[in-house]
This record gives structure tokens, sequence and C-alpha cells, in this order.
């Protein structure tokens, strides 16, 4: 079983929204059981919070079913029981490493790195774009399940 950890900044916009769509990928692949997909935050601003109103309106528009969720942050723990921990973009690369410290076992990427246009994932909470995001979350799944085998 693979276990994959999406990580932001707090865990109710870009790492939720590629949970959720994660999740519904391998939903419609049949390989539900070749998994466990989870997401948490670098930091401590939200926690106990429920996915960004922004986020459950599109994936509600794109038909991807939400699970429940409340924000939580991520620990060093976390590096010995997933796979593969996927930033959204470099700001939270560096909260990431700052958390577990040295990836020596090459599992910390960024998602968009699975695509042929590597690149940050920018924030809805500021950009309040959350159709780009999504298009973003999808493109680097699409590629990250891909690369799965």
């Amino acid at each position: 079983m693979t276990r994959i950890l999406f990580i932001c900044h707090g865990n109710i916009c870009r790492s939720t929204m590629a949970e959720f769509v994660m999740k519904d990928l391998v939903r419609k692949a049949g390989r539900e059981k070749e998994f466990f997909i989870d997401s948490k935050a670098t930091s401590t601003e939200e926690i106990g919070n429920p996915p960004h109103p922004g986020t459950v309106r599109k994936m509600h528009q794109m038909n991807i079913k939400i699970n429940e969720h409340r924000a939580s942050q991520m620990t060093k723990k976390d590096y010995d029981n997933f796979d593969l921990i996927i930033g959204m973009d470099s700001w939270n690369l560096k909260n990431i490493l700052r958390i577990i410290g040295q990836d020596t076992e090459n599992k910390v990427h960024l998602l968009l790195d699975y695509t042929a246009h590597p690149r940050d994932i920018a924030d809805p909470w500021y950009t309040h774009n959350f159709d780009e995001t999504y298009n973003d979350v999808a493109e680097g799944c699409e590629a990250l399940l891909a690369s799965v085998h």
C-alpha cells in the first residue's frame, strides 16, 4: 500500500483539495486498496477547521466526494508513516523539511514536480481563484497517480 500525505500551509484549501481529488482518481481507477491518502498542514493556524468553503464548492462543482476532515498539523513522525509527502509550493517544502529534519529517503516532493511543467500551486486563500488551484491540483494528482505503480 502506498501512503501519500498532501501538505499545504493551513490544510483547508490546497492539501485537502489534493486529498479529495487523489481519492477520486484512485476510486475511479479501481485502485482504492492500493493507497492510503491524507492531508495535513505545516502551520497551526487552521487546526480543527473544516475545508475552506471555496474548496468545498469546487469539489461539489466537479462532483468529487468530500470526506469528513479537520485541519491538523504534520509531525516528524509522519515521515515514517508515509511513503510520499507532497507539498503544494516551495514555502511548504521548506516548512516540511523544518518539521522532519532531513529527507533521507527522498519522500518529499512538490505535487507539480510530477508534471511536465513543475511549478508552485498558488494558494487560493490569497488568490481566491479555486478554479486555477483545482486545475493545477488535478494535473498534479493525475501525474502522481500515473507515476505510482
